[in-house]
């Protein structure tokens, strides 16, 4: 089981929101997930990131590979 850290977009059409979790990378983008670990919100002036550093932390060590744009985000709040 791959297990990812992704973003899961939520929020009407063109006023997106985004919540931070772990999830299996065979379930999609918006579907199952295990844990919910933050969230994003692109839209506010500076954007407004709110992660779980610790539980961002244990999940990277038990194996779970930030997505690309996760990886951002984790280096924007100084997890990574």
């Amino acid at each position: 089981m791959a297990v990812k850290i992704r973003l899961r977009r939520m929020g009407a059409k063109k006023a997106p929101f985004y919540r931070v979790v772990v999830a299996d990378s065979r379930y999609p983008r918006d579907g199952r997930f295990i844990e919910e670990i933050g969230t994003y919100d692109p839209l506010k002036d500076p954007a407004e990131i709110k992660i779980d550093a610790e539980k961002a932390q244990q999940w990277i060590k038990n194996g779970a590979q930030p997505t690309d744009t996760v990886k951002v985000l984790f280096k924007k709040s100084g997890i990574l």
